[in-house]
């Protein structure tokens, strides 16, 4: 069930924020209401993968609780091992398989299987758990509320990727407290502009950088139509991924639930360090504070950190998919980040401007290897930058321009839902009728899956 479908917007949400409101106000029975209805949601794509999910719950929980008796290290560690299991099962078989076959001449078979949605982002909650468990930092959860902590349905499928900490304190607080109107409009206006981002912008560049991308299989394509399509891209995936995020932390509001920001005008960034402080922001701090910093960070000299930035950024590609375009993709940005520390280590600053210009750049050129669906392609529409099959004619300029021009100097989501927004009735029915039309587009057959459900 995707949020940017009439199932949910009408079939699913409505309903459940209905008898969330009139069922009984005890903590325990609102808990266990949530925990069912996010099965739901997350059982309507596929049933057969629920047990998968609720096995770790159950793994996770019971090993936190071994743990606590015993002292045993060797317990949460054999927790993260099986939280990894599932996932290289999934989601890097079919990788590991193909490239062992090429590096040792062998005929291994392996079957193409189906992703789970969310796998990646209920592991990492999960590993998050532990190894904070493991620090010493994480106190034992009652089931159902670490139960609801991995599956509460709007965080599940692609997150943000919330911390327990940030997550379970709040199950006890009230939901139908005095601030509840507010809380509503808040969310529904984030909710709202979401699907304004997914619906009208989003998928609007995906109508042409998709088929763009599709027939460089097929055909070089000109300097003109390999831009287009980067440039597309660069701002699809900005506008699709932090319109999910937006819905996201809308609908948690509308029960009760204050999830973290995941995005803060990326494309304004003036270094590649600004880049991943804005960009999927639970993202960057996961990869931070779960892989950096016990590489070692900054704490054992530049080599060591430069090596801890490489490590993490390839990690952190490989996690966005099972291909060697992505491993690229990551390696980029850490060469880049580890570019950017000794820059700022040996050289005086650059102006702003041009800082900004060279990080976009950056970026948009490492969004090839992301978008493309192989090394091959990716190098054909490199060469095809560059000039190397003449120049062709720019078509669809409109659209990249309203794009960037939202995202380079429109206000942030957040700033908007939470600062400029006021309870002013013209707001609601601008709001209602935006909601209208992305219902009514959403009608023509013309959607788009959410792009980081892939991962």
């Amino acid at each position: 069930m995707f949020f940017n479908s009439h199932v949910f917007l009408l079939g699913f949400l409505p309903p459940a924020l209905i008898f969330y409101w009139l069922i009984p106000r005890r903590e325990e029975v609102r808990i266990w209401y949530l925990i069912a209805i996010s099965l739901i949601f997350y059982g309507y794509w596929d049933v057969s993968f629920v047990p998968l999910l609720i096995g770790s719950v159950l793994v996770n929980w019971f090993a936190a609780r071994l743990y606590a008796a015993s002292g045993w290290r060797a317990i949460p560690i054999a927790a993260i091992a099986l939280d990894l299991l599932p996932l290289g099962y999934f989601k890097y078989g079919s990788f590991f398989v193909a490239n062992a076959n090429a590096a040792l001449g062998t005929d291994f078979v392996a079957s193409r299987l189906v992703l789970p949605l969310g796998i990646s982002f209920f592991t990492f909650h999960n590993i998050m758990y532990i190894a904070d468990l493991l620090r010493g930092t994480a106190p034992q959860y009652r089931f159902r509320d670490y139960a609801l902590y991995i599956v509460l349905f709007p965080q599940i499928l692609a997150g943000p990727l919330v911390r327990h900490r940030e997550l379970i304190p709040q199950i006890p607080a009230d939901p139908w407290s005095g601030d509840a109107a507010e809380r509503w409009g808040r969310g529904l206006t984030l909710i709202v502009i979401g699907l304004m981002k997914k619906v009208f912008i989003a998928d609007s560049l995906a109508q042409f950088v998709t088929p763009l991308f599709a027939a460089a299989h097929h055909q070089a394509p000109s300097l003109a139509d390999s831009w287009v399509a980067t440039l597309g891209f660069t701002f699809q995936i900005y506008f699709d991924f932090s319109g999910y995020s937006d819905m996201a932390i809308g609908i948690a509001l509308l029960f009760g639930f204050m999830l973290p920001f995941n995005f803060d005008a990326p494309y304004r960034a003036v270094s590649l360090r600004d880049f991943w402080r804005r960009w999927h922001m639970t993202l960057s701090r996961f990869l931070r504070d779960y892989l950096y910093i016990p590489l070692g960070g900054n704490r054992h000299g530049l080599a060591a950190q430069l090596g801890a930035l490489l490590a993490t950024m390839l990690l952190g590609g490989l996690w966005h998919g099972a291909g060697w375009t992505f491993v690229i993709w990551g390696g980029l940005h850490g060469a880049g980040l580890a570019a950017g520390v000794l820059w700022r280590r040996l050289l005086p600053p650059m102006p702003a401007g041009l800082t900004w210009a060279l990080t976009f750049a950056f970026v948009a050129f490492a969004w090839v290897f992301f978008r493309a669906a192989n090394l091959d392609q990716a190098m054909l529409m490199l060469r095809a930058m560059a000039g190397a099959n003449g120049i062709g004619a720019f078509h669809h300029v409109g659209p990249i321009a309203l794009a960037a021009a939202v995202a380079l100097l429109g206000p942030t989501s957040q700033v908007f839902a939470f600062e400029r927004i006021r309870p002013w009735r013209w707001a609601a029915a601008t709001a209602a009728f935006a909601l209208s039309l992305v219902l009514l587009k959403l009608g023509d057959g013309q959607n788009y899956d959410f792009i980081y459900f892939q991962f």
